[in-house]
């Protein structure tokens, strides 16, 4: 049923989703999706804290392995992208309605996630940049807002005849850290 909810979330919109159309999705009376959740809000917080909290524990972990600053990017960037396609729908409700969950005080995790996932990008940006691998003229923040965006769009690429995850994981590694320059 949850995973039914975010599939309407991410094709309708959280806030044009109502449960009667949830219900009929799962093949139950409305009523009875009361007796698995108090509310839609409830169905909205299963999936989004299930996300942040697979992609924050994938972060802590490429964090605490030790590596160099480009070993632990690297590991977040694949960590990352596999869990956006299973989590394709907390995604597209994270980008579609931004603005209703951060003006509901239930999800405000949502901005304490995001920060923190923002803290550990940005905190091994300037750890390379400090250690002299990456550029000196580095803006962090700026970085992280770009590389941010650019691993959200392989949930798009997913058509029949697309590219893989890992395809697009490897190519956008190859660019970060080798350019496309000769």
């Amino acid at each position: 049923m949850v995973r039914l909810a975010g599939e309407l979330f991410a094709q309708k919109g959280y806030r044009a989703t109502t449960v009667r159309e949830i219900a009929d999705a799962a093949g139950i009376l409305s009523g009875s999706l009361y007796h698995h959740f108090d509310s839609k809000e409830s169905i909205g917080d299963e999936i989004l804290s299930g996300f942040l909290d697979e992609v924050l524990a994938d972060y802590r972990g490429a964090v605490a392995s030790g590596d160099g600053p480009r070993e632990v990017l690297e590991q977040i960037v694949r960590t990352s992208s596999h869990t956006l396609v299973r989590h394709r729908a907390a995604l597209a409700m994270l980008q579609n309605d931004w603005s209703y969950f951060a003006a509901q005080p239930r999800f405000a995790y949502l901005r304490k996630d995001l920060r923190e996932i923002e803290r550990i990008w940005t905190g091994e940006l300037q750890r390379g940049k400090d250690l002299g691998l990456f550029r000196a003229d580095l803006d962090v923040k700026l970085t992280y807002r770009l590389l941010r965006e650019i691993l959200w769009i392989p949930v798009h690429w997913r058509q029949p005849g697309g590219f893989s995850t890992d395809q697009v994981v490897d190519a956008f590694l190859r660019l970060l850290f080798e350019g496309i320059t000769a």
